[in-house]
């Protein structure tokens, strides 16, 4: 038994808890309180810390940290065109050492569970799936990988060049195989596989339908990117006659077990599409910002009921983003477009943490600091600097993040003070800077 004591609790789902304490045993949270635990039990002095339920990442390319700085000022397209020569020279290693890197980043930023979002499969070059799949494991990370694809080329009219994609065959075969062979659906997983192909213009409308039907007879989510851009808007309008919800409604990808990724350019009819199906938006908005594509509607499909989860996305198109720095830039962004009211700190924290958690299908077990659940536990320091302003959630959301003193997965500490405990931060960072260093003279 563990028991984090005299830490201002913020459970997100029920009261927060000015000076409380939370019990773990095993896996689980078994209490949650006011006061004293009358229990016995392994201490931890949570004073001057806030304790929330561990970030979920519901949008990421572990393998972009290897191509950051590419194209900085570029479009979504062209930073595409610019990027994808070059992520056809990766390899498993080059995989591993920037999944070690990008999860342990997103970990010291409170990050319980990822997903990742992995379209790229050159032939030849190892088993690109299974390393980012034990970078995860290494760190200590639940994780959601998407086995991503593109069977549409720049010969069928897609964007990526033809060298990069694959056959839908080959799709279908594979990500097969990886949701058999990875996939676990029990209560506390560590590992869930997604269906995934990468977006409208590198996907033809047939490998999407099999992918969802592949999906929905395996049991599995699907993800997928979405109404990202302008530009995407007039790719789909001249190659479909419609735009990205619309086509993708009419491929039977709107639904409970959809999450998509970005979803800038929705219109009102989306925003109830969304509501209406359940389907969920990983809102990036550092990347959108980047790549100029815009500010996602997000209080507005909020206020309509649909599930919005944060996303960094990729490392190459959000550079050195942390997951807990998405709250801030989410929060900030809406208020400059629907102004002071359009996003508070303690909402922007939910979309983080149980609206990540309904995006990918786990709200009964992560998101929310309650008995029964997994005891997936950030907690912050919000003493020094920061015990200026009174309302901890205040000080966590509004300035520079505060430091991470303990990041607990299932239990299991990952991030003590700030540095990794599973792997040490030297490796992981070094293992970032070899794929890169790879990619590059490959």
């Amino acid at each position: 038994m563990i028991v984090i004591e005299n830490v201002y609790v913020v459970p997100v789902i029920g009261a927060e808890i000015p000076s409380g304490y939370i019990a773990i045993d095993g896996d689980r949270i078994v209490a949650v309180g006011s006061g004293a635990y009358p229990g016995e039990g392994e201490r931890i002095d949570g004073r001057g810390c806030l304790a929330t339920p561990g970030l979920v990442n519901t949008h990421h390319h572990l393998y972009q940290w290897a191509s950051q700085g590419v194209a900085p000022d570029g479009t979504l397209f062209e930073w595409l065109v610019a990027s994808y020569r070059l992520w056809a020279r990766m390899d498993a290693e080059v995989v591993h050492g920037a999944a070690t890197a990008g999860l342990g980043w997103l970990a010291k930023s409170g990050c319980t569970t990822a997903s990742d979002h992995h379209y790229i499969f050159p032939k030849g070059r190892g088993d690109l799936f299974d390393a980012e799949i034990q970078a995860a494991r290494e760190v200590g990370l639940r994780f959601h990988p998407g086995r991503g694809s593109m069977d549409r080329g720049e010969s069928q009219g897609g964007l990526p060049p033809d060298e990069v994609v694959e056959t839908r065959d080959e799709i279908l075969a594979e990500t097969e195989a990886a949701v058999r062979k990875y996939h676990d659906p029990s209560f506390g997983s560590m590992v869930r596989i997604a269906v995934a192909p990468c977006s409208p213009f590198s996907v033809s409308g047939r490998l999407m339908v099999e992918s969802a039907e592949l999906a929905r007879s395996l049991g599995v989510r699907l993800h997928t990117h979405g109404a990202e851009t302008a530009d995407e808007d007039e790719h789909c309008r001249e190659q479909f006659g419609m735009l990205p919800v619309e086509y993708l409604e009419s491929l039977g990808w709107l639904g409970p077990d959809v999450w998509l990724a970005h979803c800038v350019h929705l219109t009102d009819a989306d925003i109830r599409r969304f509501a209406a199906t359940g389907t969920g938006t990983a809102h990036c908005p550092s990347s959108n910002g980047r790549l100029g594509a815009g500010i996602a509607r997000i209080s507005e499909l909020l206020r309509a009921g649909a599930p919005v989860g944060l996303g960094v996305d990729g490392a190459a198109s959000s550079e050195m983003t942390p997951l807990a720095g998405e709250i801030r830039m989410a929060m900030l962004l809406q208020r400059a477009r629907y102004g002071p009211a359009a996003l508070t700190a303690r909402q922007a924290l939910e979309m983080a943490t149980m609206g990540g958690a309904r995006c990918l299908g786990r709200a009964d077990e992560i998101g929310s600091l309650e008995p029964g659940k997994l005891a997936d536990i950030a907690l912050w320091r919000v003493d020094g600097f920061y015990s200026a302003i009174d309302d901890p959630v205040v000080a966590f959301a509004y300035g520079q993040t505060p430091p991470l003193a303990r990041l607990f997965v299932g239990g299991r500490t990952v991030v003590e003070d700030g540095e990794l405990r599973t792997v040490s931060d030297q490796a992981a960072a070094e293992g970032g800077a070899m794929a890169h260093q790879r990619l590059l003279r490959s």
